[in-house]
């Protein structure tokens, strides 16, 4: 009994640790470590109010970024062809939003060109989430 007791333990303390793990390698940036490199980028800072606009615009097509992510986008939002469910994109009501680098390059990326036609500039990501990063409870 005891050797199993000890067994168990081992176990919980390797599957406890390796959730740590994969945290800390999914997190390995903050929205404030990606706003300073996309306005690095930009050659300017990030622009909380133009993000805001930028964000509820739809560019001359059917969507805008607040069609699926909501206005504010603080709550959960949902895709607006699909249906999905969509956590919310306001790092103060999403830990995970804007942590991990790929996923940020891919999203954008993609709904850039959703709304945009096009891939965003670095000034406007850096606007975008200057105005994400300003929205608090």
């Amino acid at each position: 009994m005891l050797t199993f007791l000890r067994r168990s333990l081992q176990i919980l303390v390797l599957t406890t640790l390796g959730s740590m793990a994969v945290q800390a390698l999914a997190a390995e940036t903050t929205p404030a470590q990606q706003l300073s490199q996309w306005s690095a980028t930009a050659g300017q800072p990030g622009r909380a109010e133009q993000g805001r606009v930028f964000f509820n615009a739809k560019h001359g097509g059917d969507w805008s970024c607040a069609s699926c992510h909501g206005t504010p986008p603080t709550q959960q939002g949902k895709h607006a062809s699909t249906g999905k469910v969509i956590k919310p994109l306001a790092p103060a009501f999403n830990p995970q939003a804007f942590t991990d680098s790929a996923r940020v390059d891919k999203w954008f990326r993609r709904n850039c060109n959703d709304v945009l036609s096009r891939e965003c500039s670095a000034a406007e990501k850096a606007d975008v989430l200057a105005y994400l990063i300003s929205l608090k409870p």
